[in-house]
């Protein structure tokens, strides 16, 4: 097994920390949804987990599933990006990512793939532009990393948590 993939993490009380050059560091749960790469900061991560039923009308991008001893929403974020779905009996997702917004309720997406954890410098993570957020899909993040590897840099943008349960970000908005 690839030591970067997370299977399962706790809510980490310190993300930021320094590495032996001094450059402050953000840990991050990065997952692949078509050709976009996304990420949670790994404090909002409560854990990844094997895809179970998810139970919905199929009229929105939101369903429910019995996690433990809880009912969570499930955000199908490849139908609320994109108007379609990827998972299917064909394609079955594989993990549910497990995630916590500010106001401590847990939401799942659904994810192909096992996420990986990276650590992206500080100063490679910019804020995205307002006017953007208001209008595209991928408003849903605030930052995006720009992190550059071997041969290429790799595009990761920063989901905000409260965008994705309807009555966090109406309150968040009035707040």
């Amino acid at each position: 097994m690839n030591k970067n993939n997370l299977i399962y993490s706790k809510i980490s009380d310190n993300n930021q920390w320094q590495n032996h050059k001094g450059k402050s560091l953000l840990k991050l749960v990065v997952f692949r949804i078509e050709s976009i790469n996304f990420a949670f900061p790994i404090e909002c991560v409560n854990k990844v987990i094997n895809y179970t039923t998810v139970y919905s009308s199929g009229l929105n991008h939101i369903g429910i599933a019995h996690v433990e001893d809880q009912e969570i929403p499930i955000i199908d974020l490849h139908r609320r990006l994109f108007k379609s779905t990827q998972i299917s009996t064909s394609n079955p997702a594989r993990f549910l990512l497990i995630v916590q917004n500010t106001m401590g309720e847990g939401f799942g997406i659904p994810v192909l793939k096992t996420p990986n954890l990276i650590e992206v410098a500080m100063t490679d993570i910019r804020t995205l532009p307002e006017s953007f957020r208001q209008a595209d899909t991928l408003g849903i993040a605030s930052h995006v990393a720009v992190i550059a590897q071997e041969n290429t840099s790799l595009t990761v943008f920063l989901l905000d948590v409260n965008q994705f349960l309807p009555w966090v970000s109406q309150n968040a908005k009035r707040g």
